[in-house]
């Protein structure tokens, strides 16, 4: 009797996988282009290590961390997923990966329930190896520790451009100039004669109620284009030094005087107008500081002169 042979071939159990890559930047400056640039090379690198794994695409998205701004690649990467063309999503860090927690819980469902494994190579974090509580605490602090990293690079880097000059907030327009095309802060002359006539009328003896009217009365629309001028926009006026010419920026974090520029623009007023307006705000104030502290006095405020 022929007796018949059956091949079975050994089962591989490392079969190729396809992998992605996925990264991210916020912005097309030159130095952010440089990091995408990185990325790239470096998530190549680890694609090309493991021997088991097949390089199938790569997703780039150069876009905002807000959350409006759409990501095409990252929505184009979970849909190659679904459609089970890619195993492996392999991204630099949490963060480049997701713009906050529940964006990134979703995303990473979505491709969990395909079956794909996502690697986070800056926090040595594979989600075959986790589960969901401890990915979300990582998550967390990962966020806060950016967020913290964030909010001080951004205070280092606005101290340094009020120490070097270059600040945008030395050329912020306010209500009696205008804008050049250069970013060059102009007297307009019709809202700087509202200016003048503003300090001339408090240091006059009008009160701040007595100028609104008067600015009703002439048919002046406010800075805003309102019929009738808040109260606060004509205090805001009289205590900008910036009308003077001179513009002091505030450090962020201690509040102090850090630094000043002198002449930045045309004045407005002269500083001899503006010391004077300020010591007539004084005088009619009420907060008196003495050994109890600072509080209002009990003598009745009145914004006029006195």
């Amino acid at each position: 009797m022929d007796s018949k042979i059956w091949y079975i071939p050994a089962r591989n159990d490392r079969l190729d996988k396809n992998v992605g890559i996925y990264c991210r930047v916020s912005t097309n400056e030159k130095e952010q282009l440089y990091s995408l640039a990185a990325q790239i090379s470096a998530l190549t690198r680890a694609v090309a290590n493991v021997g088991q794994w097949r390089l199938a695409d790569v997703f780039i998205d150069i876009a905002s961390a807000k959350g409006d701004v759409p990501r095409r690649e990252f929505e184009r990467m979970i849909q190659e997923c679904e459609a089970h063309r890619i195993s492996v999503i392999l991204t630099k860090s949490i963060s480049r990966f997701g713009r906050d927690t529940v964006d990134t819980l979703t995303a990473l469902n979505r491709m969990k329930a395909s079956g794909v494994r996502v690697i986070f190579e800056e926090e040595s974090i594979d989600t075959d190896d986790v589960d969901s509580n401890l990915l979300i605490s990582v998550m967390e602090s990962v966020a806060q520790s950016e967020n913290e990293s964030r909010s001080e690079n951004i205070r280092m880097g606005l101290s340094f451009r009020a120490a070097n000059g270059t600040s945008g907030l030395y050329k912020r327009r306010l209500y009696g100039y205008n804008k050049t095309e250069t970013g060059e802060l102009v007297i307009d002359n019709g809202q700087a004669q509202v200016v003048r006539d503003i300090f001339r009328w408090y240091l006059g003896g009008d009160s701040v109620l007595g100028i609104i009217k008067k600015l009703s009365e002439a048919g002046i629309p406010s800075p805003t284009g309102k019929e009738k001028w808040s109260k606060r926009s004509i205090e805001k006026m009289l205590e900008n030094e910036k009308y003077t010419g001179t513009v002091t920026l505030l450090d962020s974090s201690t509040q102090e005087y850090e630094y000043q520029i002198k002449d930045n623009h045309p004045p407005i007023i002269t500083e001899n107008e503006y010391r004077s307006v300020q010591e007539e705000r004084m005088k009619r104030s009420n907060i008196v500081t003495d050994h109890d502290g600072t509080h209002r006095s009990s003598n009745k405020y009145s914004s006029k002169k006195k």
